[in-house]
């Protein structure tokens, strides 16, 4: 489970900085129906690309930790979850959006569960090392 944890948050980690950078890069383009929404929003979403681009970056920051750390993981993933309910808040308020943006938020309510399981995983995995080690270590 520890290999498991690490692999995700890596994952995690250059999956958001490669989706803030584009972003950044393309900004209103790169939403889905949001090509002529102007200046404000294009403004708007280029920004948040950046924000995601640190966010992903803390995630590989955690990933390079020996052990990775439990508390980061779960604050991380409960960002993540945080971003799937406001899509649901979006959902209720406005009705469904396109469809990549439902997927996503399955993706960002169905993943911090896993998430928050894997988290001391790591740290679990070191500890159990640490007891089984002869005392004279």
């Amino acid at each position: 489970m520890a290999r498991t944890l690490r692999v995700l948050t890596q994952v995690m980690g250059w999956a958001c900085v490669a989706i803030g950078l584009y972003h950044v890069a393309l900004g209103n383009a790169a939403i889905p129906g949001a090509g002529s929404a102007g200046t404000t929003v294009d403004s708007w979403g280029r920004f948040m690309g950046a924000s995601f681009v640190g966010y992903g970056l803390a995630w590989l920051w955690a990933a390079r930790q020996r052990p990775i750390p439990a508390l980061a993981v779960r604050w991380l993933a409960g960002v993540f979850l945080l971003g799937g309910a406001g899509r649901l808040l979006s959902l209720a308020v406005h009705g469904w959006p396109q469809w990549f943006q439902i997927a996503l938020a399955v993706i960002e309510l169905g993943l911090p569960p896993v998430y928050f399981w894997l988290a001391d995983a790591e740290e679990r995995t070191l500890r159990g090392d640490l007891e089984a080690a002869p005392a004279g270590r």
